[in-house]
């Protein structure tokens, strides 16, 4: 017999409403991958090849970032080679020593490859957000974890608790939320190797696009990605430190000015949080 919590609704001292919520509803059901390693048959970050996502992400990612969910969940071969790619991860070991562009490279394939599992658990969908729920059940930020080193992860640790403490603002141009106004998800995984031409590209192709970036010259008017309000933090301790980070990577127009920061002012973009699905992205065209 499954558990339930028994929410009473009450006004005035009378009870109006009895509410019975399996538990598992309350708690939020983990969903864990990965597998649990011995700390003698962990490895440093610095040994792993990241090859077999590599060859997922060119299977079903395009140029644009958008993936064919459709297609990889069709195929039990190919979810069953994420799951196994997930589950290499788990040997890594948190506290073996290796190099901070492996330890990047690591947890920026690692969110991205557990973002798309959690998406291939609900498809079809129209959104990640459709998954996020924040006071009963799961939420797919919270909930689906990944066993790496023997601890769980969740996307919102890997992202708030690992990455951003390393310091390097440039991730959020490469963890993939799976949503539109994400910065776009390469169609090949990050290496150490690699690292830097990597988030470079990304930063610049992410300002590149109008639906993150646009700059009027004459009012001095930048509408940017709401990625640079609910991080600004991780660019800068005010707006002109923030700005001058981010102008290697604008428009050549805008790079001027916001690097002076003459007269620029900002405002923040709506984030498009729908599927970044080859389907729906198809369809949209079609119309």
């Amino acid at each position: 017999m499954k558990s339930a919590f028994t929410l009473a609704i009450t006004m005035g001292g009378w009870q109006l409403l009895f509410i019975s919520i399996p538990a598992a509803s309350i708690a939020g059901t983990k969903v864990t991958v990965g597998r649990m390693v011995a700390a003698g048959e962990q490895i440093s970050m610095d040994r792993f090849s990241h090859a077999g996502w590599s060859k997922l992400l060119a299977r079903y990612v395009d140029d644009a970032g958008m993936v064919n969910y459709a297609a990889w969940n069709a195929s039990p071969t190919d979810v069953d080679a994420l799951d196994q790619y997930l589950s290499g991860l788990s040997r890594a070991g948190v506290a073996i020593e290796s190099s901070r562009a492996a330890q990047l490279a690591f947890w920026i394939n690692a969110y991205n490859a557990l973002t798309i599992k959690g998406i291939l658990r609900e498809y079809p969908t129209s959104s990640i957000r459709n998954h996020t729920a924040r006071i009963f059940g799961y939420n797919i930020w919270n909930d689906l974890l990944l066993l790496v080193g023997g601890k769980p992860y969740s996307l919102s640790q890997i992202e708030h608790e690992v990455l951003r403490p390393m310091g390097e603002p440039r991730i959020h141009f490469a963890i993939v939320c799976a949503s539109r106004g994400c910065p776009r998800l390469l169609n090949k995984a990050y290496t150490a190797a690699t690292l830097e031409d990597q988030l470079n590209g990304n930063a610049r192709r992410f300002f590149g696009d109008q639906s993150n970036f646009q700059y009027d010259a004459q009012s001095g008017i930048i509408r940017i990605s709401s990625i640079m309000s609910w991080f600004a933090e991780d660019f800068g301790r005010d707006g002109s430190e923030q700005m001058r980070r981010i102008s290697p990577f604008l428009p050549d127009e805008a790079a001027r000015n916001v690097a002076t920061s003459a007269g620029v002012r900002v405002s923040y973009l709506d984030y498009d949080w729908s599927l970044n699905d080859q389907a729906a992205a198809q369809g949209v065209r079609q119309r």
